[in-house]
């Protein structure tokens, strides 16, 4: 079973549930930090971390003794990570996603790949909880095929947890993409609210089921908990504004693992992800939300 941990917007208490999450449920247990541009599940965690892995895309590289200076490969090419006007192209690696299509269409057999490093992919483990995260390279803007090489190496057994990217952009796409539940994190205010909103209609559209947790659930005001009646979303569980888990974040620790009472929390959590997961009654109701509207 794969659970994934999204929100719409970054500082919603995501990383908190993924790790708290992991630390409750009984093994195996694999957490896939997928944040990669800001990775920071290690910090609570603490794994014993393996050797980095270099991850790279083929971006083109052209032979100007064999370019005839066409243009296929630019006109082909809709990120314009290869530009011809009637010279030899030009490359812009940072652009280039790597389809090789280029390499394709050019008639003379210019263009050839070679692999551009866009990040690295660590392994580790603490106690019974397997870790792997993934850590892009500074000023990359490719965070995708990292990712979807992250998600890769996960093993098809126990309960996998992603912790997604935030936001609803194509990153927190890929990482959703083929879990069996979504557990998408929130907090009861505005700002919450209209993320949130964002966030259900990216997973709808994916059809997998999903729930909500409400994190600091106790401070703001009600229209998160209105919306999820409305649109008949679980709220899965609510996490109190509780200044003992924010002190247990401040220091790098699991409040699941220092604070009395969360554990249970964490565990009745896992037991409705695994119900509603199994039933995927959630999933029908987004497809009718999606053939409604």
């Amino acid at each position: 079973m794969t659970v994934a941990i999204a929100s719409g917007k970054g500082g919603t208490g995501k990383t908190t549930v993924a790790i708290n999450l992991a630390l409750s449920l009984p093994g195996p247990i694999q957490l896939l930090d997928c944040d990669v541009e800001e990775p920071n599940c290690a910090i609570f965690l603490k794994p014993v971390m393996g050797p980095a892995q270099s991850i790279g895309i083929p971006v083109p590289q052209v032979d100007e003794s064999r370019c005839s200076a066409c243009g296929e490969c630019g006109t082909f090419c809709r990120y314009h990570a290869i530009v011809s006007f009637t010279t030899i192209p030009l490359v812009f690696p940072e652009l280039c996603h790597g389809c090789g299509g280029c390499t394709l269409v050019c008639p003379t057999g210019a263009i050839r790949e070679e692999i551009r490093s866009i990040g690295t992919i660590e392994e580790g483990a603490t106690g019974s909880i397997a870790f792997l995260q993934g850590r892009l390279n500074v000023g990359e803007a490719m965070s995708v095929p990292l990712i979807r090489a992250l998600k890769s190496k996960a093993r098809r057994e126990g309960v996998v947890i992603l912790d997604c990217p935030p936001g609803t952009s194509c990153p927190v796409i890929s990482a959703m993409r083929g879990s069996d539940f979504v557990v998408l994190v929130t907090e009861p205010t505005p700002f919450g609210l209209n993320d949130l909103r964002l966030a259900v209609e990216v997973v709808r559209s994916l059809g997998l089921p999903f729930g909500v947790v409400i994190n600091r659930a106790d401070v703001g005001d009600l229209g998160v908990r209105r919306y999820c009646d409305d649109q008949g979303i679980p709220i899965l569980m609510e996490l109190p504004d509780d200044r003992r888990i924010a002190e247990a974040y401040s220091r790098g620790l699991p409040a699941a693992e220092v604070i009395p009472g969360v554990r249970a929390l964490f565990e009745a959590l896992g037991a409705r992800i695994a119900e509603a997961a199994k039933s995927r009654v959630f999933a029908a109701h987004s497809a009718g939300s999606r053939l409604d509207a």
